[in-house]
């Protein structure tokens, strides 16, 4: 459990990184945090995320751009409309992956 708990203050702490304007996937930031193959777990913690807004989990989206689980309030209507405030670019749908993607290295 203390391992799981490391992991978890890892992915918000990562997710705190993500700029307005930008998106990252659930693989990235698990990635980030130390665990690759952890994506589903990232899921899980952006679901219960306890520190929105601060841990700005409606900035982490599927690897193809589609607009996955938000718990808050309004869904994924509010999700997107969120992102759209903050400068993110759509394409048919999804997000722009090619324009709005933060891989953590500084991009």
């Amino acid at each position: 459990m203390e391992k799981e708990t490391a992991f978890r203050g890892e992915v918000y702490k990562a997710a705190r990184r993500i700029p307005k304007g930008k998106v990252t996937t659930y693989g990235e930031l698990a990635r980030l945090a130390g665990r690759p193959g952890a994506a589903r777990a990232v899921g899980f913690f952006m679901k219960t995320n306890p520190y929105a807004p601060k841990v700005p989990c409606h900035r982490v989206v599927a690897s193809t751009g589609a607009l996955t689980g938000y718990s808050a309030r309004g869904g994924l209507k509010r999700k997107r409309a969120l992102l759209v405030r903050e400068g993110v670019k759509f394409e048919g749908g999804r997000v722009d992956m090619g324009t709005s993607l933060w891989k953590g290295n500084g991009n």
